[in-house]
């Protein structure tokens, strides 16, 4: 019985939690860069132009340097990316998406570190991943 108190409780302090972070600055930043990307129009084009130049160039890449349009392909598909992130609202968009990662990974590592120093702890958005211990090389790993 003393389990399924504790487990409530547990819910009960994630869910006060979770409506910090949906009352936050952070989320109405990001909230208010995602609706303002997806209202701009020339954005969208960009972005769908960016999506079909990327299935192009899954095609080319099962062939890889052998297909005979791969380095057209890869030149447009950089320049294509560099344009739509220099657009103002997807860079705003990103920006934005980077805060909020950047706050739900200090919330993971602070209710993970407040269990054991020991327990690995998501950082730039790569949970669990073989990036090193999760203390961000505190513990002298190469974390980079």
């Amino acid at each position: 019985m003393i389990a399924t108190l504790e487990y409530a409780d547990i819910l009960d302090h994630s869910e006060l939690v979770s409506e910090m972070v949906l009352k936050s600055d952070v989320m109405e930043s990001y909230q208010e860069a995602r609706n303002a990307l997806n209202e701009d129009a020339e954005a969208q084009k960009l972005i769908k132009a960016f999506n079909d130049i990327k299935e192009q160039h899954e095609e080319v890449q099962r062939f890889g340097r052998y297909h005979p349009d791969y380095n057209v392909i890869m030149k447009k598909v950089r320049s294509t990316k560099r344009e739509m992130d220099m657009h103002e609202k997807v860079a705003a968009f990103k920006v934005a998406e980077r805060n909020l990662q950047q706050m739900l990974d200090d919330i993971s590592e602070y209710i993970a570190f407040s269990v054991s120093d020991e327990i690995k702890a998501p950082r730039d958005g790569a949970a669990l991943t073989d990036t090193g211990c999760g203390h961000g090389g505190k513990c002298g790993c190469n974390a980079s």
